[in-house]
């Protein structure tokens, strides 16, 4: 019984959602390759190589796999996928863009969002944007599955010495192609891969009360910046700032929830935060139901207060 991890990297590093994908794949059993598809990623398959309980590292190279083009790593994967039993991609945007091509291709059903792993052919999945939680027995000779992240601590990145062997490449499909993106240069953490997170709900009222209430308390705990849904929708805060069932999941050390009611939405999001805190003006608030300390105030006083005393 084999795992394989597709890695996600930049040809150069390993992102950090892959090292809690290897943890997945650990508990799943028997031995945990990591193919790393790309064009000019050497370094980044030796990175892999890298990271403890790791046995083997595939490589495939090529310009067709720069970016993850979708078509093109599946049918990287499908190419090799007879030799495992599971396959395992982190529950991004990406790996949710190949996998189901994945089990489409192999005629299989796919895991989505295991968050526990029980026994090899059996896994824990949240339900109803988390209020129930799934168990789900695969009967399929290889398992496709996206492994959300937060159920599973990092692997150690340093102290593995798995072999790397190359694979040949699959041709290119010719029916997709990466044209550019925009990536935004951040002066604080990455969402999803922060410590500490700050965010802030409509009850904010404003973009600029978002920005001078929150940005200072995220710069004394160097924290990321996030949000509600209803203060993206707003136009507090950008999109990618957005924390939920339809923005990101974080499981941060400490998660600041300010002027956030607590929908259903937002708590599916960030729930699995190690330590909860929760300011808002009114006690029924959701919010409090999940928060480790909650304080009953106006945020606009309560915050300003707060960032002074640190």
């Amino acid at each position: 019984m084999t795992a394989l991890v597709i890695a996600e990297h930049d040809n150069d590093t390993i992102k950090g959602a892959t090292l809690n994908t290897v943890t997945a794949a650990l508990q799943c059993g028997g031995d945990v390759h990591v193919l790393v598809a790309g064009a000019d990623a050497a370094a980044a398959a030796q990175a892999a190589a890298q990271i403890t309980g790791v046995a083997k590292v595939l490589h495939a190279d090529a310009a067709g796999l720069n970016h993850g083009v979708a078509e093109n790593l599946a049918a990287q994967v499908v190419a090799i996928a007879q030799g495992y039993t599971h396959l395992l991609f982190p529950a991004t945007a990406s790996g949710k863009n190949v996998a189901p091509r994945v089990a489409a291709l192999l005629d299989v059903a796919q895991i989505s969002d295991a968050m526990k792993v029980i026994a090899a052919d059996t896994f824990e999945r949240p339900i109803y944007a988390g209020n129930a939680i799934a168990t789900v027995q695969s009967l399929d000779a290889v398992k496709v599955i996206t492994v959300r992240t937060t159920g599973f601590d990092a692997a150690v990145a340093t102290g593995g010495s798995a072999a790397v062997e190359s694979l040949a490449a699959v041709a290119d499909a010719g029916i997709s192609s990466f044209l550019g993106s925009e990536i935004a240069k951040l002066d604080r953490p990455e969402l999803t891969a922060a410590k500490v997170i700050v965010s802030g709900g409509r009850a904010l009222g404003s973009s600029d009360k978002f920005n001078d209430l929150l940005m200072p308390l995220a710069d004394k705990l160097g924290a990321a910046l996030g949000a509600s849904r209803a203060a993206v929708d707003a136009g507090y805060a950008p999109n990618d700032w957005q924390v939920g069932q339809t923005g990101k999941i974080v499981a941060p050390q400490l998660y600041f929830a300010v002027g956030i009611s607590g929908a259903i939405q937002h708590l599916a999001g960030m729930k699995d935060s190690k330590v909860i805190v929760a300011i808002n003006k009114d006690a029924e608030a959701p919010i409090f139901s999940v928060a480790d300390y909650g304080l009953e105030a106006d945020l606009f006083t309560a915050v300003p207060e707060l960032t002074a005393s640190l």
